[in-house]
């Protein structure tokens, strides 16, 4: 009975305040759902918990990108990624997940070619006001198109530790790129993937849970680079902003 008048508070509370949840929760997940929510002020952003078997990441979404914030956020309030696996995780680089195609997967199916119905989502690139590829970015992949649009569902997790000097000198060198002051500073002190600024949206960030994601980042995979133990999510909107607004 306990548990079935928490699960009623979660689904009847005002979605101002607190999300509404359209699907049954077990009691550790009501729990986990209740912790996570004192530790966060309402504010005017989204924050999304993604419970793992490796652990559980927060991440908040930038208004900034107000097309990502709101696909997916809808997706996480549809269920869209529960049971879905993290398949590409590659140490100090990121994690990568959310291929529809992953929930039923077989251990020799390949993945990453998977996506939701609809269209891409434009590119919504902020370098301009400070949003780069740092670790613990909340970012969209995407395939080879020329707009550079999103896939409208498959998203990453940047790993990457902090740079040595001379490994960013290095890159910036062979890889043709051009960082002002703040990033240089941003990747040698906190790390991040300085090649993919400009050319992948960033539309959020990790604000707890590095110690997971540098634990997925880090299990054993296959050469596909697909964790050889499944790695699955289950997302919930912690946090619904008072007024989603962009900037």
């Amino acid at each position: 009975m306990r548990l079935i008048g928490l699960a009623l508070i979660l689904l009847l509370v005002s979605s101002c305040s607190k999300p509404k949840y359209f699907r049954s929760l077990s009691k550790d997940e009501v729990a986990e759902i209740k912790k996570y929510q004192k530790q966060f002020k309402q504010d005017d952003t989204y924050r999304i918990l993604i419970l793992t078997n490796y652990g559980n990441l927060v991440v908040k979404l930038f208004n900034e990108t107000p097309l990502h914030r709101d696909n997916f956020a809808a997706k996480v309030k549809a269920g869209f990624y529960d049971s879905l696996l993290f398949h590409r995780v590659i140490n100090n680089f990121m994690i990568q997940g959310g291929d529809p195609t992953s929930k039923k997967a077989t251990d020799s199916d390949r993945l990453g070619g998977g996506s939701a119905p609809g269209e891409r989502i434009a590119a919504e690139f902020r370098t301009e006001q400070g949003i780069y590829h740092r670790r613990g970015a909340l970012a969209a992949a995407r395939d080879n198109n020329p707009e550079k649009a999103s896939s409208n569902c498959q998203f990453y997790i940047v790993q990457r530790p902090a740079w040595r000097t001379t490994q960013l000198d290095s890159t910036i060198v062979q890889r043709n790129l051009t960082l002002n002051d703040t990033q240089k500073k941003l990747y040698t002190t906190e790390g991040g993937t300085p090649h993919l600024d400009g050319g992948y949206t960033v539309f959020g960030e990790l604000i707890t849970g590095f110690d997971v994601l540098d634990k997925i980042a880090t299990s054993k995979t296959n050469p596909a680079d697909r964790p050889l133990e499944d790695v699955r999510m289950k997302m919930f909107v912690l946090k619904v902003p008072r007024k989603s607004k962009s900037k």
